[in-house]
C-alpha cells in the first residue's frame, strides 16, 4: 500500500478511537427510582395537608361547644402529629431534592467534558482535512495499483466519511443534552428553594399550634384535677390502653401471616436492653400502695427526667402508634413482631412517623409528663405475647440491663 494510502487508514483509526472515547458510558442511572419516592412523598403530603384541613375545621366546632376541653387537646394533638408528618415529608423531598441536583450537577460537567473532548477530535479532523487538500480523496483513489486496491481505498474513504458524519452528529447531541440538563438543573435548585421556603413556614406553623396545645393543656389539667381523682383516671387509662394493644395485635397477626416478618425482641433478651432514658425509676412495676392508703396498679415503669430529654427506642421494630392517646398524652408504640412491644407513654414530642421502621437507639420522642402527680417523667411498658392472645404487661425492669439498685 503507498504512503497515502497508510496515512488515510492512520487518520481513520485514530478518529474512530477519539470517537469512541467520547461516547457516554453505558447503562448510566437516570435516577427514576429518586424521582418516584419524591411523587410518593408528595402524595403522602397532600394527603397529611387534607387530614390537617378536616381537624382544623373539627377544631372550630368543639370550640364551640361548652368547656369541651378535652375532646379540644384531643384534637390539638393529632395537629400536631400530622404537623410533625409533613415536615418530616418536607424533610424527605428537601434531601432527595437536594440530591438529585448534585446527580444534576456531577452529570452536567460529564456532559461538558464528553463534549470538549468530541470538541477537540472534530477540530484536529478538520485540521487534518485541510492539510490533505480538497482534492486528497481524488488522489487516493487515482494511486491505486490495481482494481482491488481501489475497491478498499474506497472502503476506507467511505469509513471516514461516515466516522466524520458520526462526529458531527455527536457533538450536536452533546450539546442539546447539555441544554436540557442545564435546564433540569436549574429546576431542582428552584424546587430545592421552595422547599426550603416551606419548611421554614411548617416550623413557624408547628410553633403555633405547641403554644395552643400549652394553653390547652393547662385547662384540661385544671379540668381534670377538679373533676378525676388520679385511681379512676389510671383505671381508665390502663382500660383503653388494653384495648388499644388489642387491636394492635389482631392487626400485627393479621400482617405477619400474609408476610414473615422476623421477631426483633424475644424472651431471650431479658436483662440485655438499653435504657429508653437514664432517669431515676420512680413507680415501679405492679401493685402500689400510697401512704394515703391509696392502691395503685402500674403496668410499667416510670422514669424521671428533665422536661424535652430524648427517649430512644430499646430495640428495632415498626411504629405501630405515634400520636395522642386519651390518658397518656403523645404516645409511642413499637411493635417488634409475633407479639413483642414496647411503649412510650406521657411523650411531650414525637420524632417518628407512624408505619415506619426505626432502628434500636432511635429518638423516639421527649420527655413529658409535666402535668402528671408524678412530674415530667415516662413510663415504659414491655407486653409480651400470652395464651390468651393479647400482649400482657411485662415487668421491664428485668428486661433492662442492671444498673446497680434498681432491681
Amino acid at each position: 500500500m503507498s504512503g497515502a494510502g497508510r496515512r488515510g487508514r492512520s487518520i481513520l483509526l485514530g478518529a474512530v478511537g477519539t470517537l469512541l472515547l467520547a461516547l457516554p458510558a453505558a447503562g448510566q442511572a437516570g435516577g427514576p427510582t429518586l424521582d418516584q419516592q419524591i411523587q410518593a412523598s408528595r402524595q403522602r403530603l397532600e394527603r397529611i395537608r387534607e387530614e390537617r384541613a378536616l381537624l382544623q375545621a373539627e377544631l372550630q366546632g368543639v370550640r364551640g361547644q361548652v368547656a369541651n376541653v378535652s375532646a379540644e387537646l384531643i384534637n390539638i394533638e393529632r395537629q400536631l402529629s400530622a404537623s410533625r408528618s409533613v415536615l418530616a415529608e418536607l424533610e424527605f423531598q428537601t434531601e432527595a431534592t437536594a440530591e438529585r441536583a448534585e446527580e444534576n450537577t456531577a452529570l452536567l460537567q460529564a456532559t461538558r467534558d464528553r463534549l470538549q473532548r468530541s470538541g477537540a477530535a472534530l477540530s484536529s479532523r478538520l485540521r487534518e482535512i485541510y492539510k490533505l487538500g480538497p482534492l486528497h480523496t481524488v488522489r487516493v483513489l487515482l494511486g491505486a495499483e490495481s482494481f482491488a486496491d481501489l475497491l478498499t481505498r474506497y472502503r476506507y474513504l467511505r469509513l471516514m466519511a461516515a466516522s466524520d458524519r458520526s462526529l458531527v452528529d455527536k457533538i450536536g447531541e452533546l450539546e442539546a443534552s447539555l441544554t436540557e440538563q442545564d435546564r433540569e438543573l436549574r429546576e431542582s435548585l428552584r424546587e430545592l428553594s421552595s422547599l426550603r421556603a416551606r419548611r421554614s413556614n411548617e416550623v413557624a406553623s408547628l410553633r403555633s399550634v405547641e403554644q395552643d396545645r400549652q394553653s390547652t393543656l393547662q385547662r384540661y389539667q385544671s379540668t381534670a384535677r377538679v373533676t378525676n381523682s388520679r385511681l379512676d383516671d389510671l383505671a381508665a387509662d390502663e382500660a383503653r390502653l388494653a384495648n388499644l394493644m388489642a387491636d394492635l395485635e389482631r392487626s400485627r397477626a393479621a400482617a405477619e401471616a400474609a408476610e414473615a416478618v422476623p421477631a426483633t425482641l424475644s424472651f431471650d433478651d431479658r436483662g440485655g436492653l438499653e435504657w429508653p432514658i437514664d432517669g431515676a425509676v420512680i413507680y415501679r412495676f405492679g401493685v402500689q400502695t400510697r401512704p394515703n392508703g391509696t392502691t395503685l396498679r402500674w403496668n410499667g415503669i416510670g422514669l424521671s427526667a428533665r422536661p424535652g430529654e430524648p427517649v430512644s427506642a430499646v430495640r428495632e421494630g415498626t411504629v405501630v402508634l405515634a400520636g395522642p392517646f386519651e390518658g397518656y398524652g403523645p404516645t409511642v408504640v413499637v411493635s417488634h413482631g409475633e407479639g413483642f412491644y414496647t411503649l412510650y407513654l406521657y411523650l411531650e414530642d414525637i420524632g417518628v412517623v407512624q408505619g415506619r421502621r426505626i432502628e434500636a437507639g432511635q429518638v423516639v420522642g421527649t420527655v413529658g409528663g409535666q402535668g402528671t402527680p408524678e412530674g415530667p417523667h415516662i413510663e415504659f411498658q414491655i407486653r409480651a405475647p400470652s395464651e390468651a392472645g393479647v400482649p400482657t404487661a411485662q415487668d421491664p425492669l428485668g428486661w433492662l440491663r442492671s444498673r446497680g439498685g434498681d432491681r
